[in-house]
């Protein structure tokens, strides 16, 4: 019987902190400045994908979430491919003359996400890391995940912090070439493992403006966006990476809030205006913004940290000693259909209905936003910090025995 040579792997979701907006390269995906993330737990949000190479496939195939999707020459996906079969060919066919030539051979791909695609939960981060971990664990490949960043970048530019758990910088980097546009591991997940986060998903539909056709046309058309990245980014990247480091959520928080802003701000600047936030975002700034307010005049600090990508919703940050709280405060103000509030990690006891949780701290001012309808937002994702890519073993595959999907949409 011949070999199969197969892997299956898995990848996060990354949230920014200090986002990424903007493309010196369109085509290589160099970014206009450095970002940083925080990587969430694969075991709630992740992307899985299994790679087979076989002499007897026609052509490169990919189906995404059971649906064959199309590898356009020259694009994205097609990039990804052709440069880890060239990192295949060079770093272990070059050298050792008996490899078997996987470079030479087709390869199907089967990747699945389980969360919604497009939702405003960044499927294309965690589907390009897993996509090309999965290649490299198929093709043996002796390099740093940094060296694969390189690569996830090609295909989506937040990707590229997904190969890396914890908390991780992409280096906007200098050369033409892209070589030094990479990430970085700033701490791992180990180092401050009480961070938490609340996804509150506002909507789950496509996005009016995509992010990829947003952020040139704020490079084309935005003054403030200038000085965003020779003025207020590079001091922000360095005085974050300190507050990780000293675990300071003081710092941490006043900075992921304040750049979640500049970035809506930027987009407000952009001709003709992006809006990616509704009411329903704004609303949830207003509760976490009084929420801090009672917290800093009880002489406690700040306890969340709001952040919106380029969509509605909301990813709220905070130890874990306050997630509780959050929730509670949240579904006083934005109450929950049933089954819409993923209680991943037991906040409550089990079967609670999280409605019938509902509080409010003393001393907070209810008159900062309305109680919403049922539903204004449409669930709730508790998760917190997480690990890197993982291997994952052959009963995890997505790929049946002929090299198709097990499962097709």
């Amino acid at each position: 019987m011949s070999t199969v040579y197969q892997a299956t792997a898995s990848a996060p979701v990354n949230i920014a902190v200090i986002k990424y907006w903007g493309k010196r390269d369109t085509k290589l995906i160099l970014p206009t400045n450095s970002s940083l993330s925080v990587t969430l737990d694969q075991d709630h949000l992740r992307s899985t994908t299994t790679s087979r190479a076989d002499p007897s496939f026609v052509k490169d195939t990919l189906w995404l979430n059971g649906k064959e999707d199309e590898i356009k020459p020259g694009g994205r996906l097609a990039t990804c491919i052709t440069e880890l079969k060239r990192l295949r060919q060079a770093t272990v066919e070059n050298e050792d003359p008996t490899a078997p030539k996987l470079s030479t051979y087709k390869v199907h791909i089967a990747s699945y996400n389980n969360f919604p695609t497009a939702a405003g939960l960044a499927s294309s981060a965690s589907g390009f890391a897993a996509l090309v971990a999965s290649l490299a664990q198929l093709y043996a490949l002796p390099v740093s995940p940094s060296t694969l960043s390189i690569i996830a970048r090609q295909g989506s530019g937040s990707a590229c912090r997904s190969l890396y758990g914890g908390f991780v910088a992409w280096q906007e980097g200098v050369h033409p070439d892209g070589s030094d546009s990479l990430a970085i591991q700033v701490a791992p997940q180990s180092h401050w493992p009480n961070i938490h986060a609340l996804i509150c998903v506002v909507s789950d539909d496509k996005k009016g403006t995509s992010s990829t056709s947003g952020m040139q046309l704020t490079v084309d058309t935005s003054p403030l966006l200038q000085h965003r990245i020779k003025a207020v980014v590079p001091q922000r990247m360095k005085d974050i990476s300190k507050a990780i480091l000293e675990k300071d959520f003081d710092t941490f928080a006043r900075i992921t809030m304040a750049d979640s802003n500049q970035f809506h701000a930027v987009a407000l600047d952009t001709e003709p205006p992006i809006f990616y936030m509704n009411d329903v975002s704004r609303a949830i700034i207003a509760v976490v913004v009084e929420y801090n307010r009672l917290s800093l005049a009880n002489g406690q600090g700040y306890k969340a940290a709001y952040t919106y990508d380029a969509g509605p919703n909301a990813v709220i940050y905070a130890e874990e000693k306050n997630i509780k709280e959050i929730i509670q405060l949240v579904v006083s103000f934005f109450p929950q259909r049933e089954g819409a509030f993923k209680d991943n990690l037991g906040v409550f006891p089990p079967g609670a209905e999280v409605n019938a949780q509902a509080t409010v701290p003393a001393g907070f001012n209810v008159g900062v936003a309305l109680k919403r309808e049922v539903g204004a937002v449409k669930g709730l994702i508790h998760t917190r910090v997480g690990d890197g890519p993982r291997a994952l073993g052959e009963e995890e595959a997505l790929l049946g025995p002929e090299g198709t999907p097990k499962i097709l949409a």
